[in-house]
């Protein structure tokens, strides 16, 4: 049969909703509404409200939301056709007449859930014998516990290539292949699809199998293996556990996305039951709104790495265009090399729940992710960046979501290009201590050290040892702290330095020439031929032919230099603050011991300056 919007609409108004929740459900009126407890959590206050003019039911305890039919569905438990068929009786209207077609095909899937239904037994009974003993050693060793397993229906699929389908022959090879559980390769007899993997059981919203993903057993590609589309299963459609995070969503007024079936089961053990993922695939429109009708914000919590934070600005930008007044996402990023499973395994619920607590807007991660594109020190680079956060507003299709979030771009430019404030000076008097004496004030930077702050000593240093890694590959090991300062500067230099790491990490013996040659093959020959100019910057580490142990050791300098100095600023700037506020002693002081260390660091790296010239001149008279 086809249910046509128009038929759907003319069921809900000819249902009077107060009058079927009433059914369960003690109301009292209150105004143009009527308000009970809420029957999807346990509540003593009333907070359960019924509006039969907009025919539909809120909770704000929970955020369970929804009209006549989701009624039915979700309280009742009724399949989604039997609930209209039901509602309709009651309101005297008929069902439209059946579609053959649509018939033929409701019966094929009758066919496939039951097929799906006893693979899983299946699974789960190969996990709990005898061949199962090393998919249950992964669980154990992943602290996946027997009572979690056994919640999640996980299994075991055997290493062979026909044991499901002689398990399941009786439904046919046909269907099996059409469900994805065989592999049909021209006139060749079908076999399994999966073999030596750890099962997990993919669920529609009601609970029902459609589909399983399938992770390695030990080494070996790929190392998660998902059911192809079948006519129960479209992977652009569906959330893993979702069946079980609507609920838990309700109660927690919250939903987290996170990249695995690893994560949510971890999280969900964890005490985190409102966790889902997407099945191998970027976050689509679908999956977006399946959210949304959840709550107004999911989080997104992907992982800390390079990909899981390039997912994460895929889904920003995918969402954009769907976003409207109170409806948007936000995001949580975890410490670098772990995901939510790593985490909450190693410093438990309380480290994971703490990062929930303060997540990132949608508009700040637009942001950062466009002010790292690229350097701003021209105008051009500047003009670019107006001009990227431009064309993201503009997708935005509610005008007033719209018109804010260019409004919201417009000011933070403005602040960030603004003619800088002139910086404090420190007072020209010592004040006096009881019985101490005076002395007189630390004398202004020098020339020097302006000249080096005025061109941006994070970024032109960030520049010079990413070049100086890529003269010296061997000095990537002891240098990965660097990471975190180069992503920071700039976005340019964070890609062609994650790039420089991998590559050498991949090969330990890998030489500079040969690192230079396939960075150039990669796209990034460019970026990298500018960094390795012989007047590029003046040190000798980022100076072909340099003597190697004093370029390590100028190396070491240089990075010391570029951690330290971001932490003494921000200090300083705190200190500054406080001594304007509070003009104390203390404040003075640790204003002028935080001078200090900041020159001291800005000498340090005139040193390694002055030293390469020094060494250039003695080279030029030697000769």
């Amino acid at each position: 049969m086809s249910l046509t919007p128009a038929f759907l609409d003319e069921l809900r108004s000819r249902t009077l909703l107060s009058g079927l929740i009433g059914k369960s459900v003690k109301l009292q009126k209150a105004g143009r509404e009527f308000k009970g407890c809420c029957p999807f959590h346990n509540e003593k206050t009333p907070s359960f409200y019924v509006n039969d003019d907009k025919a539909f039911y809120h909770c704000f305890g929970c955020s369970a939301h929804g009209d006549a039919i989701r009624w039915m569905t979700e309280q009742r438990g009724l399949p989604f056709i039997d609930a209209v068929k039901e509602l309709a009786q009651a309101a005297g209207m008929e069902m439209p007449a059946p579609d053959p077609r649509a018939a033929e095909k409701a019966e094929r899937a009758k066919g496939h859930h039951e097929a799906m239904a006893d693979a899983a037994a299946f699974f789960t009974d190969q996990l709990s014998g005898i061949a199962g003993a090393e998919a249950r050693a992964v669980l154990e060793k992943r602290g996946v516990t027997a009572k979690t397993a056994q919640a999640f229906g996980l299994g075991y699929a055997p290493d062979t290539r026909g044991r499901l389908r002689e398990a399941l022959k009786s439904y046919g090879d046909p269907l099996l292949i059409e469900s994805g559980m065989l592999i049909k390769v021209d006139e060749k007899e079908p076999y399994d699809r999966f073999r030596g993997r750890l099962m997990i059981p993919i669920r529609d919203p009601r609970g029902r199998v459609i589909a399983f993903g399938g992770r390695v057993i030990g080494d070996g590609e790929p190392k998660y293996l998902n059911s192809p589309d079948t006519p129960l299963f479209d992977k652009g459609r569906t959330l893993y556990n979702l069946d079980k995070a609507a609920p838990a969503s309700r109660k927690a007024g919250r939903v987290i996305v996170v990249e695995g079936y690893m994560d949510v089961i971890a999280l969900a053990q964890a005490g985190f039951g409102e966790a889902v993922a997407p099945l191998g695939t970027a976050l689509t429109e679908a999956q977006l709104e399946r959210l949304w009708r959840l709550v107004d914000v999911p989080v997104l919590c992907f992982d800390g790495d390079a990909a899981g934070q390039k997912a994460a600005i895929r889904a920003a930008l995918r969402a954009l265009p769907s976003l409207a007044p109170g409806r948007s996402l936000s995001f949580v990023t975890l410490p670098e090399g772990q995901d939510p499973d790593d985490l909450v395994r190693t410093r438990g619920p309380a480290a994971f729940e703490a990062l929930l607590q303060k997540p990132e807007p949608l508009v700040d991660r637009l942001w950062a992710h466009e002010y790292a594109a690229e350097l701003l020190d021209t105008p051009e680079q500047r003009a670019g960046l107006k001009r990227r956060l431009a064309d993201h507003a503009n997708t935005i299709a509610d005008g007033n979501v719209r018109q804010e979030y260019l409004a919201e771009f417009r000011r933070r430019v403005d602040d960030l290009f603004a003619t800088p404030r002139r910086e404090y000076q420190p007072r020209a008097f010592q004040p006096r201590k009881s019985g101490g004496k005076w002395t007189p004030p630390i004398p202004p930077a020098t020339a020097q050290a302006k000249a080096v702050r005025a061109a941006g000593i994070d970024r032109v240093l960030a520049k010079a040892v990413l070049a100086g890694l890529i003269r010296h590959p061997a000095e990537i090991a002891r240098h990965m702290e660097v990471l975190g300062g180069l992503k920071m500067v700039d976005g340019a230099l964070g890609r062609l330095f994650e790039a420089v790491v991998d590559l050498a990490l991949e090969d330990r013996a890998l030489d500079s020439a040969r690192l230079v040659t396939i960075l150039g093959t990669s796209g990034l020959g460019q970026i990298t031929t500018d960094l390795l100019r012989a007047d590029a910057m003046p040190y000798s580490f980022t100076q072909d032919g340099a003597d190697p142990k004093r370029a390590s050791a100028d190396l070491d300098e240089a990075i010391a230099i570029m951690v330290a100095r971001p932490e003494v600023d921000a200090a300083l700037a705190t200190a500054t603050a406080e001594l304007e506020a509070t003009t104390s002693d203390a404040a003075f002081e640790r204003q002028m011991e935080l001078l200090r260390e900041q020159r001291a660091l800005e000498e340090r790296l005139a040193n390694l300056i002055q030293a390469n010239n020094d060494a250039d001149e003695f080279e030029i008279e030697g000769n």
